[in-house]
This record gives structure tokens, sequence and C-alpha cells, in this order.
């Protein structure tokens, strides 16, 4: 006879928990195979210009196509899941049908045919069938799994902190490796295209381990009676949008994903401004990042500990409040380098227990659409704070240009301007000051953490009074 599982019994609000270490490495898989497709695509404009021999301003006008189709198919596929049969079990389902063509168009991005008309035109096919299409039908049931998963605000966290590591580790592999291997392997397209091969596999492997765990999972203690609750009557698309815009949480989340996302945007960028034009020397950037990386590291050991003793909504305070800090202590000494590299420090350790709450904070909004609705909304609710998610990109870019046109931003000279000057400081010191405490004033209405216990217990109530 094989061992007897341990219960792993229930958390402090009454919840049960469901979810092993497995559970978790296995979730995590599902975020890697998708931050490697992700975060690879950043690498791509140098592939095309640098290797293809594209041209950069038709590179460039391809991409920004590929994006705003990315932006507009969350939603609709959102709602195509919710419309969907299979209970809880259908959104492992999308992952295990789009998992072999996530390889494939992982592989294919690399196969660029040669010529400028014929390559633009593949450029721009492969990148809206990896984004908007292929990338959004994994990535937004994926995102509704937390909700389905378990009910234990404690595994969610966790759930969120093992994602959060698992797509941070994506993005460090790709920066790390992939101008390396490829060199390493002649530096060439063709480099590139093996280099593509290896990492479609990687990816389809991936996946499948997340999917095989899913497709076993225990989802409560009695997974027949939840597996009919899960299968809700579909809403149509125009009432599901308005129920969600009625639901305040759900809301709030969304506009935390959209400030959350352009302050992102603009500190990808903002260093490598700053060290050029402030202090004169942009190779100081290895500095400012090994930090960051060490801050990074550091918050994930943190995080479980933080958002334990804080729960979720001090956590999100720790952070927004922490960040606000450190960018008003660089308004006061804007040209002290090793008070930039302090506060940049500081700014990422406490940013980290905030970024791994993204799925939790949705899961508990959706939640409370079963408790008002009696209908969870779960894959078009994750849908549309994935196009939140992209707009905040997109207009972190825009923002960013912006600055830099209203500065006069001349690449050519030798020292920067005082309008050029105070441009830089406006988008990485003022602007991530304000968007911060925007964010403390929109979460103080964010009360929804200590009602959930009683929400669940009524929502149960009324199930066991439709079961009786």
């Amino acid at each position: 006879m094989g061992k007897k599982k341990k219960e792993l019994g229930f958390d402090s609000d009454g919840a049960k928990k469901v979810m092993r270490k497995r559970d978790y490495m296995a979730d995590m898989s599902g975020q890697l195979a998708l931050g490697l497709m992700a975060n690879v695509v950043g690498q791509l404009t140098y592939f095309y210009t640098d290797k293809v021999g594209l041209a950069v301003g038709g590179v460039g006008i391809m991409m920004a196509i590929a994006k705003v189709i990315d932006a507009l198919t969350d939603i609709w596929f959102g709602n195509i899941i919710e419309h969907s049969k299979g209970g809880n079990s259908k959104f492992y389902k999308w992952m295990f049908r789009m998992m072999i063509p996530a390889a494939v168009i992982t592989f294919l991005m690399f196969t660029v045919p040669k010529g400028q008309t014929i390559g633009m035109i593949y450029v721009l096919v492969t990148n809206v069938l990896l984004t908007a299409v292929i990338y959004t039908m994994i990535a937004t049931p994926f995102g509704a799994v937390m909700v389905v998963r378990t009910n234990s605000q404690v595994e969610r966290s966790n759930m969120g902190i093992f994602r959060a590591v698992g797509n941070y580790g994506a993005g460090m592999i790709i920066a790390i490796i992939i101008i390396p291997v490829t060199n390493m392997l002649g530096g060439t397209q063709s480099a590139w295209i093996k280099f593509g091969a290896i990492l479609a596999l990687i990816v389809l492997l991936l996946l499948a381990i997340c999917y095989n765990n899913g497709r076993k999972a225990k989802y409560s203690e009695d997974t027949e009676t939840l597996n009919e609750v899960e299968e809700e009557e579909a809403v149509p698309f125009k009432d599901a949008i308005k129920m969600l815009f009625g639901n305040k949480y759900w809301v709030i989340v969304l506009l935390f994903n959209i400030i959350t996302n352009v302050t992102n945007a603009i500190a990808a960028a903002s260093g490598t401004y700053y060290c050029k034009w402030i202090f004169g020397n942009d190779n100081l950037v290895a500095i400012t990042g090994t930090a960051g990386l060490a801050a990074t590291l550091l918050g994930f050991v943190l995080a479980k500990p933080i958002i334990s003793k804080l729960g979720i909504k001090k956590t999100v305070y720790f952070g927004v409040l922490g960040q606000a800090i450190t960018c008003a202590a660089r308004c006061v000494v804007p040209t002290n380098f090793m008070a930039f590299t302090v506060t940049s420090l500081i700014g990422g350790l406490v940013q980290i227990p905030l970024m791994c709450l993204y799925g939790v904070l949705l899961a508990m909004a959706v939640d409370y659409n079963e408790w008002k609705y009696d209908k969870k909304l779960v894959a078009i609710s994750s849908g549309a704070i994935g196009f939140g998610s992209k707009v905040g990109g997109g207009l972190g870019s825009i923002i960013l240009s912006a600055f830099l046109a209203i500065g006069a931003y001349d690449a050519t000279l030798e020292v920067a301007t005082t309008s050029m000057r105070y441009a830089i400081y406006g988008f990485s010191n003022y602007l991530p000051l304000v968007m911060n405490l925007l964010m403390f004033f929109v979460f103080t209405k964010f009360d929804l953490e200590e009602k959930l216990p009683k929400m669940r217990a009524e929502v149960e109530a009324r199930r066991t009074g439709q079961n009786n």
C-alpha cells in the first residue's frame, strides 16, 4: 500500500489547503515558460536589425502594430474562455491545446526570411501569433487558475511568490544567456535559430509539466460539488463587462495594474538615462543593476514573511509608500550616485512582496464577483486585467517619450542641457513619487481582505441551500 498523504489542514480564515510543494513548483514552471516567451520578444529588435538585416524603422512599426493588437485580444479571449466548457479543468485544457503551437511559434520567431518586405510581413505575423494569440490564450486562463485552484489566501500568496520568481527568473535567464549562447553558436541568424529550437523545447517541457500537474489537481475537499458550481452559466460579453465595472475591487485592481505597469515601464529605461546624463557614465548601470539584483533576491526571500506578517493591504502600503519615500529622497539629492544606488536598492526590495500579490488581488476581486453576482467571471476578469497591464506598459513608453520631447532631448550632445536634466529628474524621481502616492490613495478603498471570510461563508450557505 502507498503511503497516505498528510492532510494539509486549513488556513487562519478556515479555507481548506490543497497545494503541496510539487504543485507550487509545477505552477511556477508554467509561469517560467510564459516568462521565457515574453522576454525573448524583448530581444527580437536586436535580432531583426543586427542578425537579419531589417530596417530599424520598419521593425519598430511592425512591433508597435503587434503590441496594439496584443492589448486588444486579452478581453476577447477572456470572453471565449469564459464561454468554454469543462469546469475548473478548462483553464488547464487551454494550456494543453496551446503548448505545441507555443513551442512551434517560439522556434519560428527566428526563421525570418531574407528581404525587407517579406521579412517585415513575417515579423508582424509571427509577433501577433506569439503575443496576441498563443501567449494570451495560455496566460489568460493561467492567470485564472489561482482563483479556482485554492480558496486559501495563504496558498494564493505562496503561488504569487512562486510565479514572481518564475517570471523574474525567466527575464534573468534570457538577459544573461541569449547573447553569449548565440555568439558561442556562431553569432549568425543560424545560431539564433538553433537557440530558438532549444528554447522551444524548454517551453514545451515546462508547459507540459504545469499541465500534467493541473489536470490532476485537487481543488477542494468536495471536487465534484465544486466542479458543478464552477460550470456556471455563461454571461454575455456586454453584461460581463458591466458587472466587472460594478465591482469596485476589480476596478481598484485594474487601476493598480495600469499604474504599476506605467511606473515599471519607465523604471526599466530611466536608469540608463540617469547614469549617462546625470552621472556622466552609462557604465554605472552595471553597479545599479547589480544592487537591484541583490535587492530582488533578498525581496523574494523576505516576501513570504512580510506578506504573512502584514497581510495583503498592508503589504501593498509597504511597497508603494516605501517606493515613494525612496523617490522623495532622490528628489532631495538628485545628483548623488551613492544615494541613487541605495534608494534604488531599497525601492527594489520593498516592491518585490507587492509584485507577488498581483494574482492574489485578482483572485480576491473574483471572489467578490461570486458573492455579488453569483458569477465568478474568472477568465474575463483575468483577461481584462491583462489588457490593463499592457495598456499601462504602453502608456509608460508614451509618457517617457513625452518627458524626453518636452526636455528637448538630444542624444548627440556631450553634456545634458538643463531641460534634459529636469526631464530625467521628472520621469525618474518626481513621477514615480506621485504615482506611488496615487496607488496608496487608490488602495485605501480596498477593504476586501477583512470581509472575504464572511462573504465566503454566505456563498457557501447559498450553495448549500441550492443543493438541498
